[in-house]
């Protein structure tokens, strides 16, 4: 029986060695052995690795495509603009050996350089160049993590640039901004469909003082398109080149022949002071006549002064003035000898 119990503990100690002795590799992971805490230049492939018992450790390291976010940092642009700018990294260990040996720990590594080199491309870029291209600082990321990470058997695959925070106040300004920038865009745009339709009509007008009978054609397609509507009131416009051009399609009349007038009378009393002698009124005359020493009468059919044949003679006043009369009259330099008796 003690032989027995014997036999059962070596087995059971040996089936325990076994088991150190012998681990099992997955396919995206590779072994890295350290005997006696050096390491062994083979590097176990996926599958059953055997190892020396109390002598070799494995260590596996994983091959895989590590997705590892990088915490959204603050920062100020080189245009002076507060914003917060977060990424993510996409790597993954191409030698197991330098990253098991050269760095303590790998993923913590990269991710502090993500952070510097974050913080870095912020303050070398401008807020359009972060809005707007991303991929040129998603290269310029790339390299500048992928340095420091190949001495340590790591490969950047792809840096991505998440989300940029800007302040509400820029916000707000770059609302305005694209408000007017699409307002200058719209007035452009109506502008040039102005220009191009002025054109358009003025090759039109040209046509149709060409061909007048295009504009009457365009009239009548007016009202087609007006009485298409079933309205109970139809407009109908009258253009001014309608009228030109009945006037010009309508024959002229005739002129008819007219005598001339011999309406010029053959004697006319000398004009005075410029005016003709029928400009005068009768109170004028009467106070020519008394200057010139004569009465003059009005004739109820003319309305004009006529001579009296027998004057009644008047009294010759004795002094110059005296002689004036007391309604005022023209001066006797003036008086018409035209109409002197």
């Amino acid at each position: 029986m003690v032989i027995l119990y014997v036999l059962l503990a070596a087995l059971a100690v040996g089936l325990i060695g076994a088991a150190a002795c012998i681990r099992v590799v997955k396919q995206f992971e590779r072994g890295v052995v350290f005997r006696f805490g050096r390491v062994r230049p083979a590097i176990r492939p996926p599958g059953l690795a055997l190892l020396m018992p109390i002598a070799d450790r494995l260590q596996k390291v994983n091959m895989q495509i590590i997705t590892m976010p990088v915490p959204a940092q603050d920062g100020i642009t080189r245009d002076n603009v507060t914003v917060r700018v977060d990424a993510v990294v996409y790597f993954n260990v191409i030698d197991p050996v330098r990253a098991a040996v050269d760095v303590e720990d790998y993923i913590s590594a990269i991710g502090q350089v993500a952070q510097t080199s974050l913080r870095s491309i912020i303050g070398k870029s401008d807020l359009d160049d972060l809005l707007s291209n991303r991929e040129r600082l998603n290269q310029g990321m790339e390299l500048m993590i992928d340095s420091p990470a190949l001495d340590w058997g790591v490969h950047i695959e792809r840096v991505e640039i998440k989300d940029v925070a800007l302040p509400e106040t820029m916000k707000r300004s770059m609302s305005r901004q694209a408000e007017a920038e699409r307002e200058r865009r719209a007035r452009i745009i109506t502008a040039d469909g102005e220009l191009q339709a002025s054109e358009k009509l003025g090759q039109a007008a040209e046509v149709m003082s060409e061909h007048p009978a295009a504009l009457q054609l365009r009239l009548l397609q007016t009202v087609v398109e007006v009485a298409a509507e079933k309205n109970s009131t139809l407009v109908l416009p009258f253009p001014v080149e309608l009228l030109r051009f009945l006037e010009r399609s309508t024959p002229p009349e005739k002129a008819k022949a007219s005598g001339t007038d011999q309406a010029t009378p053959t004697t006319a009393p000398a004009a005075r002071n410029g005016l003709p002698a029928t400009d005068i009124p009768p109170n004028r005359e009467i106070e020519q006549s008394q200057r010139t020493g004569g009465p003059v009468a009005l004739d109820a059919s003319t309305a004009s002064p006529a001579a009296d044949a027998n004057p009644p003679a008047l009294p010759v006043p004795e002094t110059a003035e005296l002689a004036q009369p007391r309604w005022g009259g023209l001066h006797a330099g003036c008086a018409d000898p035209a109409w002197q008796p």
